[in-house]
């Protein structure tokens, strides 16, 4: 007999960490923080909008994933990331151009407190592509290792 899992409700706050702070990082940022307000839906969101079919078609059975799932609320959502830029994230949307100003106008205050920590970066591998926010190398890293590293991570992921 298959014994049941009961899974937990999600407590507390939930940290999402995005790698850079760019178009993509900040428009999912975005709109989470418009959903929060009313300004939007979510749209697009699974776990949100999506729903599950459970047994047969003819059963219809069929709730919304975030009722099913017990998820964390999008209010218990706490956001950061890694950028070399030093923009935080409503400066870095801005600049981005994916979404009008008086939405981003509208989430200004909620976006500002969102600061990107210093990134892991080697411009030997991202020729075009310059910032400030750095994590230093360890000195017990040579760039030699770095590059042994690149070289044997591409052959294994291919």
């Amino acid at each position: 007999m298959k014994k049941c899992i009961e899974i937990q409700p999600a407590n507390g706050k939930l940290g999402v960490l995005t790698p850079g702070m760019g178009a993509v990082a900040t428009t999912f940022v975005a709109g989470v923080y418009a959903v929060r307000k009313g300004l939007g839906k979510p749209i697009g969101s699974l776990t949100q909008m999506g729903t599950i079919r459970l047994g047969k078609r003819t059963d219809m059975r069929i709730p919304m994933i975030r009722d099913f799932v017990p998820l964390s609320e999008l209010e218990n959502l706490v956001f950061g990331g890694w950028d070399i830029f030093e923009d935080d994230m409503y400066a870095a949307a801005v600049s981005a151009g994916v979404l009008d100003r008086q939405t981003l106008d509208d989430l200004k205050t909620e976006l500002e407190n969102v600061k990107p920590m210093p990134a892991v970066f080697d411009q030997s591998y991202v020729k075009r592509l310059t910032g400030t926010l750095k994590k230093a190398r360890p000195k017990w890293i040579s760039p030699i290792s770095f590059a042994k590293i690149y070289r044997i991570s591409k052959r294994i992921t291919g």
